[in-house]
Formats: C-alpha cells, structure tokens, sequence
C-alpha cells in the first residue's frame, strides 16, 4: 500500500511539473528535488538581447550583421564577488576601449531598484555598459535566464561570430578572462 501511494505521489509531481511546463525530475530523484542548470557551452549560440541601461538608453547585441565580441557579466549591487568582478571589467575596459570589444554588466536587482543601481555605477565610473534585466512571464529574469544563470557573478564573452568563447561563476581571475577576450578578438 505504502509502495502504491508513494508511486502515485511521483506521478503526480511528475504531472504537475510538465504542466507547468517544466521537466520531470531525473529518474531517482525525490519530486521537488533541485534540477543543476548548467552554464551556457563554450561554442553554443549565445541569445541575441535588448535591455535599458541605467541611463534609460537601449542596447542590444546579437542581431543579424554584428560582429563584436561581447564580455558581460551578470551581477547584483548586494553582491561582494561581483563587486570584484566588476573592477575587472572596468580595467578590461580600459585596456581594450579602441578595439570591438563591448563591455556590458547585467543587473539583476529589479526594477524597483533601478536608481539603486544606477547610483552605484555612477559612483564607481563605470565606463561600460550597465543594463537592467527585466522580469518576464515565468521566467524570473529574461535575459539571465536565457543564459542560464543561476548564480552571482556569472561572466560570458561571446566572439564576433555570436558563440559561447568562454563561461564561468564567481571570482574569475582578469588573467582568465583578458585571455578569452584576446582569443575572442583575433577571430
């Protein structure tokens, strides 16, 4: 009885998780049990997005005929690594501003904290881009959502060619990704 019940308690987890539109869990796994979303592959496509700045400018990267390579990093005000890995983009920044590369960090503090955010690039001078990801539908955030991101920071740098160069979490080190930026330029 015991063993019929539990069966059917799977079942149903099973069922409500694909109505709503989201994958069983893997075969052994307890219903409920967290689902490892791993980072966007190194070659894989990288989505083509549109967001609001700080300054309520637009900016987009992915569209048809765009051939700059891109190093964006996801990040939260509240956040002490993306701190430093902002102060790495910052010099990355400075070091290649007269080649293609765009420079962008993506806010995921909300709307509600848009000033917030736009008072903390202010103060540090931040010399590239600093975008507003927006709430969407079921999804929790548009843009890092579609890139997979599940903590913070998250870096990507993406070529000329709209693919994955390099992916990672946390501290990465500037050595690491002033490397992925000069293989992402020499394409």
């Amino acid at each position: 009885m015991v063993l019929l019940s539990a069966a059917g308690v799977l079942l149903l987890a099973c069922g409500l998780a694909l109505a709503q539109g989201k994958d069983a869990p893997p075969a052994g796994e307890p219903p409920g049990a967290p689902v490892k979303v791993s980072l966007l592959a190194v070659g894989a496509a990288a989505p083509a997005f549109g967001l609001g700045d700080v300054t309520g400018a637009h900016y987009s990267h992915g569209e048809e005929g765009s051939d700059k390579p891109l190093l964006l990093l996801f990040f939260s005000v509240f956040c002490d690594p993306c701190s430093a890995g902002l102060s790495v983009l910052q010099k990355i920044q400075e070091k290649y501003w007269d080649s293609r590369l765009e420079v962008a960090a993506i806010s995921l503090d909300g709307a509600a904290l848009k000033s917030t955010v736009a008072g903390f690039a202010k103060q540090e001078r931040y010399a590239f881009r600093v975008l507003l990801d927006e709430e969407s539908g079921r999804q929790l955030f548009r843009v890092a959502d579609s890139y997979h991101v599940t903590e913070m920071p998250t870096v990507y740098v993406v070529d000329g060619r709209g693919r994955v160069a390099f992916a990672g979490k946390g501290r990465i080190p500037q050595e690491t990704l002033e490397e992925a930026v000069r293989t992402a330029l020499a394409e």
